[in-house]
């Protein structure tokens, strides 16, 4: 950690003579203030117009020259900004990306047009994909209009509202050195790449940053069924997601056990529900579940169902609810768990074989309050689960109320 409190980690890897730079912001939606959702989407557009010193785009276009890519992506927990170039550009890169935590200019001639972008990729991303339009309404049953409840593009009533000012202000709250991780991955020795962090980041003033804040609850009208239906649908699909607890909030213990879980139930054709329902009962044509504890609030454990032709949405739903009850009665077997664990070791070593994911583990991983031996142990403690911890988890959230049930339907109401 510099004296100005940016974390900096290095991942060395000579397998391949590249190197990606990534600053992460522990910064998401689930910051904004009510009434400005998509706000820290948007700044991370206005990211790339410039400083004092550099032209809006120049980074961008001096990492095209170089062969290399560059691109950022926000969630609602953090904002990261990445470069993947050759060892030669690191120390520019660097210097492109310390200036812009310390010195953005943001002008109201780079902020409406951009603002005009950002409503466009929103239309492409979500407005043109019924499934992005229920998963939207999904999140707002489970934890209302506000925190996780909002889309990270923003609702667009309140995006077209934004303005220099605001994008000023949430900059200035949440962009500072004591805000950030520097990670740097591939093909570089830790010692130079230190002395250059400290060269170029160790500049920029730490500032006050606010607390962040999650609700430790859900929304207050569960549980809730959701539907949509849409001219674009070909086929209907149907899930049902419950509240579940993170690594960070909520039942904390239940995190790895429920990650196995989401393996053995739903984790591709080797599942439970894909061989009972696709295979065996060919009721369905696909069967998954969904599960992701990196998140500094409460998280959902869900399942998603798409029927079979001749099958119906009703047959999905009594179907998924067998196996809940099967499972919740009898629990799993040894056979499902090993499998389990053994992907989970498979993506271990995956992971470990690409410096550029392994480096956004890193970074997700801490921004979300975690830490490197979070990380580094993960596959030891999935490994350490037990069936009985994975039924007691089970039951802990698959028997609440706090739970939304959905539907994809086309417009005609089938299935």
């Amino acid at each position: 950690m510099l004296a100005n409190g940016l974390e900096v980690l290095v991942l060395p890897s000579n397998r391949a003579p590249i190197v990606t730079q990534l600053v992460y912001y522990k910064v998401g939606s689930a910051d904004e203030e009510p009434g400005k959702s998509g706000l820290a989407h948007f700044l991370e557009h206005l990211m790339f117009k410039g400083t004092r010193t550099v032209a809006p785009t120049e980074l961008s276009r001096t990492v095209a020259r170089s062969g290399g890519r560059d691109n950022a992506f926000t969630t609602s927990d953090y904002t990261g900004f990445y470069q993947t170039v050759a060892p030669a550009q690191i120390e520019l890169m660097m210097r492109f990306e310390a200036d812009r935590m310390a010195n953005l200019v943001i002008t109201e001639k780079e902020l409406l047009p951009e603002r005009d972008v950002v409503l466009e990729e929103r239309r492409l991303r979500t407005d043109n994909s019924p499934t992005n339009l229920l998963a939207e309404q999904i999140s707002l049953a489970l934890w209302g209009r506000e925190g996780y409840g909002n889309p990270t593009a923003g609702w667009p009533e309140e995006v077209r509202q934004l303005g220099v000012a605001d994008a000023e202000a949430f900059y200035r709250r949440w962009y500072a050195p004591n805000n950030a991780v520097l990670i740097i991955a591939g093909d570089v020795r830790p010692a130079g790449m230190f002395a250059l962090a400290e060269k170029y980041f160790g500049v920029n003033p730490r500032r006050d940053v606010p607390p962040r804040v999650r609700p430790d609850h859900p929304a207050a009208d569960l549980p809730r069924d959701v539907e949509r239906r849409d001219p674009r649908v070909r086929q209907a699909e149907c899930g049902q997601d419950w509240v579940a607890p993170s690594y960070r909030m909520g039942e904390t213990r239940h995190a790895y056990a429920l990650q196995a879980l989401g393996h053995i139930m739903g984790g591709g054709q080797v599942s439970r529900l894909w061989q009972r329902l696709v295979m065996d009962r060919k009721i369905a044509l696909s069967a998954s579940a969904d599960y992701d504890p990196q998140a500094l609030g409460l998280t959902s454990f869900g399942f998603w169902l798409s029927p079979a032709p001749g099958h119906s949405i009703a047959e999905m739903e009594s179907a998924l609810a067998q196996e809940i009850d099967r499972l919740l009665q009898d629990g799993v077997t040894a056979q499902e768990l090993s499998r389990a664990v053994n992907r989970v070791m498979a993506a271990t070593v995956y992971w470990r074989d690409g410096h550029a994911g392994l480096a956004r583990l890193y970074g997700s991983t801490i921004c979300t309050g975690g830490t490197v031996a979070d990380v580094e142990q993960w596959a030891e403690r999935i490994a350490a689960v037990t069936r009985e911890q994975i039924l007691e988890a089970a039951r802990a959230v698959l028997t609440t109320r706090q739970t939304v049930r959905s539907r994809l339907l086309p417009q005609d109401g089938t299935q």
